[in-house]
């Protein structure tokens, strides 16, 4: 009695109802977007482009010249679907062709597509169908890195086809094409544990080879069992190389061969040492010198190094430094003018993310290129004749969410920076091959697209291609997130995220919120475009919840202190900021209730779910935390590294693993047997020190599963656990329908 008179089950939220609307949310929303394109495709060295869209009648192919300003089908689909119910013996509808991408092969006459895995042509002109062969199966990539994997390799034949450069007994050789037996060692102190790279670069003019001699790291093994094998009774055992954390790495040094005299010249490498990553060689196009790029260990020195072709002299074109991090990974961009004369760079030493132009020949700083509070994202193109870049940025625009992209045009000397696109909105472009034209997709969360094609001297627009229709989709009672700012634990900076609310949404009722986190350094991921298929926030709101995402401090895309906040400091998360924004916006809207908020994220927001639990149990009540890397030296080294530097105790001090002991409030664990991207080790470990402090938590390992949030059953538990905790009620009982292979809400009630 006393339950059923609780206010939170009064408010009848978590009901099946709600349950039931949730899942079927994502198929009443399906294709209810029309005149939508996403994606464009220009035609190899040509001016027209093809792109799909969803339309009333169901998918169409459309080509457009641009040059022409002419818009037409790409193929005629009745005619295709026909002649593939022909050919193929299955039915083919013209609207539901089975497949959502071509290749239109050079000319434009024919194009080929995959179906029932073979390959057809179609000749677009007589619509004429050709079976063409089996689809060759992809092999799928691995996470697998060998050390050795440079130690051997093909011979690499000089530009002039005269010689070939091999290694051979960890010792680089060169032999003559025409008479392979006459053979010369360059090198003669190679060994198993200091070889010669089979990475060889010649020089153009075919008289100088360049490579790294090489010092290994150590391979580190993770293991996994599999306890539940679909081959077999018995568990398998598994392993991936995996470098964690203070492992040792490759220790990289440039090597000069003269091949006219075969002498080796001495490299001083002394000033790249504590390397993490050196680069292979490549060479100047006249041969004169040699170029690697070097980031140390601890990321706070990154150079770009010329070796003369003669001497083997080492100098630093490129000497990039930072007191915190450089931020290789994500805000990198090198481009060599002139052969090297000069070298378009990327930097953030004036706080903010901008080109310079530097001179190759001394490092001095000729001028800097773009300036301001805004940040370059993205080089597209480098003009070199024009001396003019194109490139994507934000937050340069007055009264625009910071984060919104913006296409311009700059010279080299930082003169004639001129916007691309204006529009308030998130621009996508898709440039021509010769850079003439763009198409531009435009849209923010709660505006749906516009795709128009624009000239790339100057912006305007040349066609307007598609104009989105979402009045079905607002007929289903989706409602669109809405953009939030708010000031940030500093009193001044804005923070930006959005507001999602359940299609039922009552203000006279009180809803707890449910905070979905990802909050690491290398981007920023509050949606910014108009998406209504990534609907997981969408359905958590259906259940009764206000559901909120934010980019706090320590997020990519900003100024660089707003980024260096995450500084060898990963447990902040920017959660100080989120707590900020998620009050703020309960004062505008009173019906968040922030005594009942929750929080959930996978990966690096699962380290930062729970962390809300362990630094901040004040605001966070409850929190669902999927493969969570919870302590930063059992994760991978590149991520890690980026952000926290070399090892050291402010490791231990993020760690979760280490802070378990101050676990308040309700906690579930969700972690995958076979992840191969986050340790599974780092959840069991969490789980072990929270049994060694007594604490109650509920943890849920999914067998078989990789890096992921534990699929159906996983999501059926993290909303069972937010409707459990945050409104106070027991979820519905489920029932599997076996004839349908879906999962449905029983008919047990809410109030139970």
């Amino acid at each position: 009695m006393s339950l059923l008179l609780s206010p939170y089950v009064a408010e009848a939220q978590g009901t099946k109802e709600d349950y039931e609307r949730a899942y079927s949310l994502p198929a009443k929303i399906k294709d209810k977007v029309w005149y939508a394109p996403t994606s464009f495709t220009w035609l190899e060295k040509e001016n027209r482009f093809w792109y799909t869209q969803q339309t009333p009648r169901g998918k169409e192919f459309v080509l457009v010249d641009a040059a022409k300003k002419s818009r037409k089908p790409l193929f005629h689909q009745e005619k295709l679907a026909k002649a593939l119910t022909a050919a193929s013996g299955k039915q083919v509808a013209p609207h539901s062709l089975p497949f959502t991408t071509v290749k239109v092969l050079p000319g434009g006459r024919e194009m080929e597509f995959e179906f029932d895995d073979k390959v057809w042509g179609y000749t677009l002109s007589s619509n004429q169908l050709t079976e063409k062969g089996k689809v060759e199966k992809r092999e799928p990539g691995t996470w697998n890195w060998r050390f050795n994997s440079e130690a051997e390799g093909k011979p690499v034949p000089s530009p002039d086809k005269r010689w070939e450069a091999f290694t051979k007994g960890h010792n680089v050789f060169i032999r003559n094409a025409a008479n392979p037996k006459e053979e010369y060692q360059l090198s003669y102190d190679g060994t198993e544990t200091d070889y010669y790279s089979a990475h060889i670069a010649w020089s153009p003019d075919s008289k100088k080879l360049a490579t790294n001699k090489v010092r290994p790291g150590r391979e580190h093994l993770v293991y996994f069992v599999e306890a539940a094998p679909a081959d077999q009774l018995q568990p398998k055992l598994h392993s991936r190389l995996y470098l964690k954390p203070g492992d040792a790495v490759p220790q990289r040094k440039p090597q000069l061969f003269l091949v006219d005299t075969k002498k080796q010249v001495e490299v001083d490498a002394s000033s790249i040492a504590d390397q993490y990553h050196l680069t292979n060689p490549v060479w100047r196009q006249d041969s004169r010198a040699f170029t690697v790029e070097y980031n140390q260990r601890g990321h706070q020195v990154y150079k770009v190094l010329e070796i003369d072709g003669q001497n083997g002299r080492l100098r630093d074109v490129i000497d990039e430094r930072s007191k915190t991090f450089i931020h290789y990974s994500g805000k990198q961009f090198r481009h060599d003018v002139a052969d090297g004369k000069e070298v378009i760079w990327m930097s953030e030493r004036d706080g903010w993310n901008h080109l310079y132009l530097m001179d190759g020949t001394t490092g001095h700083v000729k001028n800097q290129i773009t300036k301001g509070e805004w940040v370059v994202r993205r080089v597209v193109q480098v003009d070199e004749a024009k001396r003019r870049i194109i490139f994507e940025g934000n937050g340069r625009e007055a009264d625009q969410d910071p984060y919104l992209v913006q296409y311009y045009s700059v010279n080299f000397d930082g003169s004639g920076l001129a916007a691309l696109t204006n529009e308030n909105a998130y621009h996508r472009a898709t440039f021509s091959p010769d850079y003439t034209y763009f198409v531009d997709t435009y849209s923010r969360v709660d505006v749906p697209p516009v795709t128009v094609l624009r000239s790339a001297a100057d912006g305007n627009v040349i066609m307007e291609l598609e104009k989105a229709d979402a009045s079905e989709l607002l007929k289903t009672g989706w409602k669109a997130p809405e953009v939030f700012a708010s000031k940030g634990r500093d009193g001044k900076t804005d923070i930006w995220g959005v507001i999602i609310r359940p299609s039922n949404f009552d203000p006279a009722k009180k809803y707890p919120v449910i905070e979905h986190i990802y909050a690491g350094p290398h981007n920023s991921f509050v949606p910014k475009t108009y998406n209504p298929g990534a609907s997981l926030m969408h359905e958590m709101a259906e259940l009764g919840f206000i559901v909120v995402q934010i980019d706090g401090m320590g997020t990519s895309n900003r100024s660089k202190a707003f980024h260096d906040v995450a500084w060898k400091n990963l447990k902040d998360a920017g959660l100080p900021d989120r707590i900020c924004w998620i009050k703020s916006a309960a004062q505008k809207y009173a019906y968040l209730d922030t005594t009942r908020v929750g929080i959930f994220g996978m990966s690096a927001g699962g380290q930062s779910s729970m962390g809300a639990l362990l630094f901040h149990p004040e605001f966070y009540k409850v929190a669902v935390s999927s493969v969570g890397c919870h302590d930063n030296r059992m994760d991978k080294i590149w991520w890690n590294e980026q952000w926290m530097g070399k090892l050291g105790p402010h490791y231990a001090e993020s760690s979760n693993v280490v802070h378990a002991h101050r676990l308040q409030g309700k906690l579930l664990l969700i972690g995958g047997e076979l992840d191969d991207n986050v340790d599974p080790a780092s959840t069991t470990q969490v789980v072990d020190a929270l049994i060694k402090a007594n604490k109650n938590f509920d943890y849920l390992l999914v067998p078989g599963m990789a890096h992921g949030t534990g699929g159906d059953f996983g999501e059926r538990k993290r909303r069972d656990f937010f409707v459990k905790h945050l409104l106070g009620v027991d979820p519905p009982e489920w029932e599997n329908k076996q004839e349908t292979g879906s999962t449905a809400v029983g008919s047990a009630s809410a109030t139970k």
